[in-house]
């Protein structure tokens, strides 16, 4: 026994599915796939701030490094001068005055060490303060704890 096909049954199926087919990509499908594009480009233009701020961010070690270097550079430059002032005026002088000259020299360095050290918490200190910052842009918020108070201090 054979059945004949019921072909108007066939094409109302076939028109069902294309009705529901446009109302589903309409209504499910399109708004979908325009928000899974649009969360891609968002996540891309996050990675490539993030990668500029990671640019800024050497950029600024870089920079601090330079700094800290040119601080070294200069403290031991003048650590230089004043122990070569420091022995010529020691050659001269009697042994009482070599012993001044000693604990001249001895108060110079611990002043230029001084300097030195507080140049480079300075530095540190704006080194901890960039990252501080760049983190909170990385994250667009505040930091919670003291590292969003230590911006708020040095700015």
């Amino acid at each position: 026994m054979h059945i004949p096909p019921n072909w108007g049954t066939f094409f109302a199926l076939i028109v069902s599915f294309l009705v529901f087919w446009f109302i589903f990509s309409r209504l499910f499908f399109r708004p979908f796939l325009n928000l899974l594009s649009e969360r891609e480009r968002r996540f891309k233009d996050l990675n490539d701030r993030t990668e500029n701020l990671i640019k800024q961010a050497r950029a600024a070690e870089e920079e601090r490094e330079a700094r800290l270097a040119e601080a070294r550079k200069g403290a031991i430059a003048r650590r230089e001068t004043e122990r070569r002032k420091a022995e010529e005026n020691a050659a001269h002088m009697m042994e009482a005055a070599k012993a001044d000259a000693r604990e001249t020299l001895e108060n110079v360095r611990v002043k230029i060490e001084t300097e030195l050290k507080a140049a480079e918490r300075e530095l540190e200190q704006m080194g901890h303060s960039l990252a501080s910052e760049l983190a909170e842009r990385v994250l667009g918020r505040p930091l919670n704890g003291g590292a969003a108070t230590t911006t708020g201090k040095n700015n």
